[in-house]
């Protein structure tokens, strides 16, 4: 069994938090008094962050890293350690991308999106597992992406990234049960969120890019992995398009193909003219975004099934009494057609 600390008593690594969700995470865990350590390639970004956890009264350092570099990642572990003795959660959301089709993908692009997205990924759990086994207890938490079961169109590199984290926790998450080591390894996979991430992107296609509509706040995600620090779970799907779509894959991935070749092409256009050679933060940060919200606030819905995965008792009461309805109802149906 695993337990872990309420979210007051522990300390925190927040990865890639100049910006989008990891900002609001970062933000939130603050609002709940946990010790952070807060960490990206922004260095304004970061002393942002720092001087808003210390105006809402928390406690954060920020260590600049690149996650593409190992020593880097590193050093995030050892001030984290240093600075409060101890690390009780990582949470790693660090994450770049090419919006473009795979054909006009240079060989290096392709790369650095697997270096940034995967391998600093596979770095921060390489860094964070040894502070969490002396702990004797703790929560390895990773940002992936609904695209870890369903690819979409013109994003070819960050799929095979999100596609491979999931491989690469399922993998480690079973070796920890085997060796009965209390860690909680777990898979957060957003729908599509509002952003600066398609600010930041680097893009082919002409113009500005924009995730697949409908968007959810950032703070839903941030909600999913506060959550997910203080309950042990496997993994976790943030937004009920999400949801969806993850479904619709299982019952038919040729479905799944035809729906998106038909909406999601076009529909990660915007009519903003952007080039290739603007700024994008693929290989180097940019600066002007160290904001948790992006522009598509107009976008944005409400998401409901995510608040039965945040209580799961109501929700497998909730299935419990689905499943005795159904019962009932095939009985009422049963002595109907046995009187007829």
């Amino acid at each position: 069994m695993i337990e872990l600390k309420p979210i007051e008593q522990q300390v925190v690594a927040v990865v890639g938090a100049s910006s989008g969700i990891g900002r609001e995470t970062a933000l939130q865990f603050a609002r709940r008094r946990a010790k952070l350590v807060v960490s990206a390639r922004s260095e304004s970004g970061l002393l942002s962050l720092v001087d808003e956890i210390t105006q809402l009264g928390g406690d954060a350092i920020a260590v600049l890293a690149d996650v593409s570099v190992f020593e880097q990642v590193q050093k995030i572990a050892d001030k984290t350690v240093e600075h409060y003795g101890r690390l009780d959660t990582w949470v790693h959301t660090a994450a770049t991308a090419i919006i473009a089709p795979f054909e006009q993908v240079t060989p290096d692009e392709f790369k650095r999106v697997i270096d940034v997205n995967l391998m600093g990924q596979v770095y921060g759990a390489m860094v964070a597992l040894p502070h969490l086994r002396r702990e004797g207890r703790g929560a390895l938490i990773h940002l992936s992406s609904v695209e870890a079961h369903r690819s979409l169109p013109l994003q070819s590199s960050y799929a095979a990234s999100k596609h491979a984290i999931e491989g690469f926790l399922d993998s480690l998450r079973v070796e920890l049960q085997h060796e009965e080591v209390p860690i909680s390894v777990t898979n957060v996979m957003p729908a599509t969120i509002n952003t600066p991430f398609y600010n930041k992107a680097l893009t082919k296609l002409g113009v500005q890019p924009t995730g697949v509509p409908p968007y959810y706040q950032p703070s839903l995600v941030a909600e999913a992995i506060l959550h997910v620090a203080e309950h042990r779970t496997r993994d976790i799907i943030v937004g009920d398009v999400g949801r969806f779509l993850d479904l619709l894959q299982k019952l038919s991935p040729e479905f799944s193909d035809a729906l998106l070749s038909l909406i999601a092409v076009k529909g990660q256009r915007t009519h903003v003219t952007k080039l290739e050679t603007d700024p994008n933060n693929l290989f180097e940060p940019i600066e002007g975004y160290d904001t948790a919200i992006g522009d598509f606030s107009d976008k944005t819905i409400p998401s409901f099934l995510d608040w039965f995965d945040f209580h799961p008792a109501a929700k497998w009461a909730t299935v419990a009494g689905l499943g005795a309805f159904a019962l009932l109802a095939t009985h009422v149906l049963q002595d109907t057609e046995s009187l007829k």
